[in-house]
């Protein structure tokens, strides 16, 4: 069984994007700028691309494409950082709040209904037994050969 499990916690998170995506279809929101708004809303405005590209596991460059159309639809702002004029910050705009709350519900619904017949003790498990197998992979992706166990 637990040769299954690299298996499954790697299918889980496709399941779930393509549950929210398909949801999400209505709204006219691609993956990408859902999963970008949602994650900006998450952590505050205000966030320099960086960090957002980081949160959501992206490369810099590659998230620029997509603020450039969140732009376009309104749903963003980019401003020069005051300290750091290279630095590009990204602002939630008020047309975005109602679009998010709609996303949040969606998720929300998914949720209940991808934990169904699982108990709230039973969740807290699952996100400490996560939670802690994440840390043990941070742990392992910076370790360098020097380092060894052995």
């Amino acid at each position: 069984m637990p040769e299954t499990i690299g298996f499954k916690l790697t299918r889980l998170p496709r399941l779930w994007r393509a549950i929210l995506d398909e949801r999400l279809a209505p709204l006219d929101l691609t993956q990408t700028r859902w999963v970008t708004l949602y994650h900006l809303w998450q952590m505050g405005d205000g966030q320099p691309q960086c960090d957002l590209a980081r949160a959501i596991g992206v490369e810099a460059p590659s998230l620029v494409r997509t603020l450039d159309q969140l732009t376009d639809q309104g749903l963003i702002e980019r401003r020069p950082c005051a300290s750091d004029r290279r630095t590009k910050r990204v602002y939630l705009t008020p047309q975005a709040t109602p679009l998010l709350e709609k996303i949040d519900a969606v998720a929300s619904q998914a949720r209940t209904e991808m934990f169904a017949g699982i108990s709230e003790e039973e969740l807290a498990t699952l996100d400490d037994l996560l939670s802690r197998i994440e840390k043990n992979g941070l742990r392992l992706q910076t370790r360098t050969p020097d380092h060894d166990d052995c």
